[in-house]
């Protein structure tokens, strides 16, 4: 006769103390899976970034802020402004700018920029809300809604950033090697001056000069426009360096008198590749520009005497509805009136 087991007693206890422990570890695992989702289920990162040579690493922010950008179009001037207009509405309105990869290829090189770039993956997957602005600050755009918000248009008004100038001047300050080149050419520019004052001198022609006249009833700079310009520099400092670029340096050799030794036509016109044309006027003391984007921002940048083409269209201008005067030059800026009269005689 066998002994009776002593562990039959307790195998049915310890059968169901291992079916509950499971049901425990099983509900935990289920909860750890609620907190935590899987990388299928999470929303792509606010800092996904297109990992080119060219593209910092970035540190996301607080995802409640949500992701504001801008449209990235237009040329360096554009871009510039539509840069600076993103960084301060965003601010003001307390979201986190992020700025698309074609921004960065086109501000990069140039500048040190710091707003994070949103990689392309992200840019097709956030459901945007576009908000158009106006080339002005108005009141609206202290209370703009949206937590993923696109601005777009063409803004590029000082009344946008202008009290965050410090700021933005930093944003668009130069990487090393750019602001060496400028200098070192324009060092070259000196000769046997002691106390030269560079004016860095921008003519846009271009596609302005049919579109000026034939679509918003207005005029480009002409011949007489910069002499007056150049006149009111030679009278005020000793030994004044003209530095011209332009994207119609043909017409500015035919026009610009060089003949006092104090001209230099340095820039290459490239429309393409404009950096190291707005590099040369930005490091120069003061500016004359014409009309556009591109020399709006050598002006705000340089920060010294700006002299600009004022009243260059037609009062009754579309272009007008666009375009606020007031809020594109600043206020200590010198205008010089157009010669509207090849509008008025149509010729």
């Amino acid at each position: 006769m066998t002994a009776p087991d002593s562990r039959v007693p307790f195998r049915r206890p310890l059968q169901l103390s291992l079916y509950l422990l499971a049901i425990m570890t099983f509900s935990f695992l289920m909860h750890l899976r609620s907190w935590f989702p899987t990388a299928r289920q999470r929303l792509p990162s606010p800092n996904a970034t297109d990992r080119s040579p060219t593209t910092p690493p970035t540190t996301p922010p607080a995802t409640e802020r949500g992701m504001w950008t801008v449209n990235s179009i237009g040329r360096l001037g554009n871009q510039m402004g539509e840069y600076a207009t993103l960084y301060a509405l965003a601010k003001m309105n307390g979201h986190q700018a992020y700025i698309l990869p074609q921004m960065h290829q086109q501000l990069a090189p140039l500048f040190r920029i710091t707003l994070p770039v949103l990689s392309s993956d992200v840019v097709r997957r956030v459901p945007w809300r576009n908000y158009g602005l106006h080339d002005w600050m108005s009141e609206e755009y202290r209370h703009i809604k949206g937590k993923y918000v696109r601005l777009t248009g063409y803004p590029c008004s000082w009344t946008f950033y202008h009290h965050l100038r410090q700021e933005i001047l930093q944003e668009f300050s130069f990487h090393d090697h750019v602001k060496e080149e400028a200098n070192r050419y324009l060092a070259g520019l000196r000769g046997q001056r002691q106390n030269v004052t560079y004016v860095g001198v921008h003519v846009r022609r271009g596609d302005y000069v049919r579109v000026m006249p034939q679509v918003w009833k207005g005029v480009v700079a002409d011949k007489a426009y910069l002499e007056k310009a150049m006149g009111y520099f030679r009278a005020k400092y000793q030994e004044p360096v003209f530095v011209v670029t332009s994207n119609g340096m043909e017409w500015c050799r035919e026009n610009i008198d060089a003949s006092r030794g104090d001209v230099y036509f340095s820039g290459d016109g490239k429309e393409s590749s404009p950096g190291r044309d707005f590099a040369l006027l930005a490091h120069c003391n003061h500016t004359i520009m014409t009309i556009g984007t591109f020399g709006i921002w050598v002006g705000y940048l340089v920060g010294g005497e700006t002299v600009y083409l004022a009243n260059y269209t037609l009062p009754d201008s579309p272009f007008l509805r666009v375009f606020k005067p007031e809020a594109a030059f600043l206020p200590e800026w010198i205008g010089i009136d157009a010669d509207l009269s090849p509008l008025r005689g149509g010729t």
